[in-house]
C-alpha cells in the first residue's frame, strides 16, 4: 500500500523522496474536483435546455475594501505564513505527517505576521485602484461554473463534518476516550455521513439560489457516483481500514485471471498501522495484516465506475425529472448493502437481525430511490396528460 504519494513514486522509480501528500487525501480531493467538473457540465447542459432559469445578482463596483475584508485577508495570510514558513524550515516533520503538523500549534510567528500584513495590504490596494467617485450597481448573470464551484466548497466543508459526525456516532467509546483527537482526525470518515451532510447543505444553497432541486440532483447523480468510486480507490491505495472480513478461501478457477491481491489482500504498509510488524522495515507504516481480507474498497470502486458509466450514458435519455437521481439512490443502496456482507463494520441488533449503520442507510436509500422514481414517473405522466388535454 502507499499511504503517501511519495511512497508510490519511490516504488515505481526507485527514488527516496518524501512528499507531504497523503494518497487518501489526494484521491478524496480528486473525487471532489471530478464531481464538480461533471456537475458543471450537466448544469450547463440543463441550463441550455431551459430547465434552469437565468440567475442574476446585483454587483456593486467601485467601493473601497471594507475593514472586514481587510481583516479576513490578514487572518488568512497570517495562517498561511504561520504554517507555511514553519513547514519550509521544518520540512522533514511536515512531510512525514502533514496532518499532525497542520493541526498542531507549531508555526512561525514572524512568517505569519509578514504574510498577514502583505495580504491585508494587497486587499486594500487592489480595491483602492478600482474605487470610483460614484460606485455602480448592476445585475450580472451567475455562471454555472461559479454555481458548481460554490456547491463544491459547500459539499467539501459540510461533507467532511457529516462524515466525521457519523463516524463519531458509530464509535462513541473511542470518542469519549479522546474527543478532540478523534474529531479532528481525518481518519475514520463515514461516506454516508459525508453524502448526507454535503447533500443537505448543497440543497439549501440551491434553494436559496432558486435552482430547481430535482434538476440539480439529477445533474449530480453521475458526479456523486464517480466521486465515490475515486474516493474508495483512495481507501484501497492507502489501506485505511475500509477492507473486508478475512478471506482464507482459495481463489475460484473462474477467477484465475484476477490478481491474488484483488481476491485476498494483506494490505502491507497500510496507513493505519494495522496488523503485525514487517521485518526489516523502516518508516511510519511497517505493518501488514496477519490474515488476508477481501479488498472491498477495490470492489466498490470497480462497481461504482460501472454504475457511473451507465448513468452517464442514459442521462440524456431520461426525460423524467428526478428519475435519474432515484436510479442513483437505488444503485448506490444495493451496492453498499451487498458489499456490507463481507466488510468489517459495527453491527446493530435490530429485532432478530444484525445490521451495520451503512446497511440501515442503504436500505433507506433504496426505499427513497424507489419512492422518488415512482413519484417522478407519476408526475411526468400527469403533466404529459394535462399537456395533451389542453
Amino acid at each position: 500500500m502507499y499511504p503517501k504519494l511519495s511512497d508510490l513514486i519511490n516504488d515505481i522509480f526507485g527514488t527516496n523522496i518524501t512528499l507531504p501528500i497523503q494518497s487518501y487525501g489526494l484521491m478524496v480531493a480528486l473525487a471532489f474536483v471530478v464531481a464538480a467538473y461533471l456537475l458543471y457540465l450537466e448544469l450547463n447542459r440543463k441550463k441550455k435546455q431551459g430547465l434552469i432559469p437565468i440567475l442574476k445578482e446585483k454587483v456593486t463596483v467601485g467601493l473601497p475594501a471594507t475593514p472586514w475584508e481587510i481583516a479576513i485577508s490578514v487572518l488568512l495570510g497570517f495562517l498561511i505564513g504561520w504554517k507555511g514558513v514553519a513547514a519550509i524550515f521544518d520540512y522533514h516533520n511536515f512531510a512525514e505527517n502533514a496532518q499532525d503538523f497542520l493541526l498542531s500549534t507549531t508555526g512561525n510567528i514572524w512568517g505569519g505576521l509578514i504574510v498577514g500584513a502583505a495580504s491585508g495590504a494587497y486587499a486594500w490596494y487592489s480595491k483602492k485602484k478600482k474605487v470610483l467617485d460614484k460606485p455602480k450597481t448592476a445585475e450580472e448573470e451567475v455562471s454555472m461554473f461559479r454555481i458548481s464551484g460554490n456547491i463544491l466548497i459547500i459539499a467539501v466543508v459540510f461533507g467532511l463534518i457529516g462524515a466525521k459526525v457519523f463516524d463519531v456516532v458509530e464509535h462513541l467509546n473511542d470518542f469519549f476516550a479522546d474527543p478532540l483527537g478523534m474529531f479532528f482526525s481525518f481518519s475514520g470518515l463515514t461516506f454516508y455521513g459525508g453524502l448526507i451532510g454535503g447533500t443537505t447543505a448543497s440543497l439549501i444553497y440551491a434553494r436559496r439560489k432558486k435552482i430547481p432541486i430535482l434538476v440539480l440532483i439529477d445533474a449530480a447523480a453521475p458526479a456523486l457516483m464517480i466521486a465515490y468510486a475515486v474516493g474508495r480507490l483512495g481507501c484501497h491505495i492507502s489501506g485505511d481500514g475500509c477492507w473486508g472480513i478475512p478471506n482464507l478461501n482459495p481463489k475460484p478457477e473462474w477467477l484465475a485471471w484476477l490478481p491474488d491481491w484483488a481476491w485476498a489482500n494483506y494490505y502491507p504498509h497500510n496507513v493505519i498501522n494495522e496488523g503485525v510488524p514487517i521485518a526489516n522495515c523502516h518508516g511510519n507504516h511497517c505493518f501488514v495484516l496477519d490474515q488476508p481480507v477481501f479488498p472491498t474498497s477495490l470492489y466498490e470502486s470497480s462497481i461504482c465506475i460501472f454504475f457511473f458509466i451507465a448513468l452517464w450514458l442514459i442521462r440524456k435519455k431520461v426525460a423524467i425529472t428526478g428519475l435519474l437521481f432515484g436510479i442513483y439512490l437505488i444503485l448506490n443502496g444495493i451496492e453498499r448493502y451487498l458489499i456490507e456482507g463481507i466488510r468489517v463494520n459495527i453491527q446493530y441488533n435490530i429485532g432478530n437481525s444484525y445490521l451495520t449503520q451503512a446497511r440501515i442507510i442503504a436500505l433507506i436509500l433504496i426505499i427513497v430511490g424507489i419512492g422518488l422514481s415512482i413519484w417522478a414517473i407519476i408526475q411526468y405522466r400527469k403533466k404529459k396528460k394535462t399537456g395533451i388535454n389542453s
